[in-house]
């Protein structure tokens, strides 16, 4: 499988960054689609690159867009199995990114949306080194019933979940605050009203504030 690479964006306030940031796209996506978050966390975060990093398959149910895992076959034991194999490969990848940068692993934070938010949450927790924070919006928990036995690290984690989401139910996301804080995560999770597979302001924002407070960036 080879490796990862995707769009870059920042440090906002220019020179060497004290921070990364790393977005996941969902299914049939790509980095270019998650990259422009960017800008709108870079106010509260202004010395963190960010980069979005194109899923290492082409996706298999559309003729554009990439995938980290398929979804052909939805049992949970091929999808886990896909996770496990792909997991790795990212985990690579943030470990090439944050040497290039000269930057130690709790100067990291990960993001990701639907199948980017189950590979946040995934390899996140799995971790040598816990993560400055986890973001993740519109997704689900993978391998919850090993995660006791799996866990590496306990980072803050955010979940953003729409009510209204016809993709991955929010059913889902509540799932996966009840694993994580059964685990002794830490959790803030924020369910939006009426949103169906998308991000929101109020959800961006609250990105924004989990990734300040992560990094320990107060304001001014």
């Amino acid at each position: 499988m080879a490796g990862l690479d995707g769009p870059r964006f920042g440090p906002l306030a220019g020179g060497a960054p004290r921070q990364l940031v790393v977005v996941l796209h969902g299914l049939g996506a790509d980095g270019a689609d998650l990259i422009g978050l960017a800008p709108n966390w870079a106010a509260a975060v202004p010395h963190a690159a960010f980069v979005a990093p194109d899923a290492p398959a082409p996706c298999d149910m559309a003729p554009y867009g990439r995938q980290w895992f398929s979804l052909q076959d939805r049992s949970t034991a091929r999808i886990e199995a896909e996770v496990r194999a792909v997991a790795p490969v990212l985990d690579a990848f943030l470990d090439a990114e944050l040497a290039r940068l000269g930057l130690p692993d709790s100067a990291m934070a990960l993001a990701g949306f639907s199948q980017g938010c189950m590979m946040t949450l995934f390899t996140g927790l799995r971790r040598r080194v816990a993560p400055a924070a986890l973001l993740g919006y519109s997704g689900a928990l993978l391998g919850g019933e090993r995660l006791a036995e799996e866990i590496t690290v306990r980072p803050p984690v955010l979940l953003v979940h729409g009510e209204a989401d016809d993709i991955v139910p929010v059913t889902a996301g509540r799932m996966a605050e009840q694993a994580l804080r059964a685990a002794g995560v830490p959790v803030e999770a924020l369910y939006r009203p009426g949103l169906a597979h998308g991000i929101d302001e109020v959800g961006l924002a609250a990105g924004a504030a989990a990734l300040a407070r992560g990094f320990g960036v107060t304001a001014g």
